[in-house]
């Protein structure tokens, strides 16, 4: 199951972000942030939309 996370919420693991629908859907141009550690989310492009984070990729 994967986790999203609302804009505005702090202590997440380090990494890459990408914005979600409501649901957790692909949108049109979703923002994609990088989050270090004691970083914040971000605000979304629309009310109601969230975060997921991108699993890094595994060499």
């Amino acid at each position: 199951m994967t986790d999203y996370f609302k804009p505005g919420e702090d202590n997440h693991r380090p990494g890459i972000y990408v914005e979600v629908g409501p649901r957790g859907g692909a949108v049109p141009n979703p923002r994609i942030v990088h989050i270090d550690p004691g970083d914040r989310l971000p605000p979304t492009q629309e009310d109601g939309r969230r975060w997921r984070r991108r699993p890094s990729a595994k060499r």
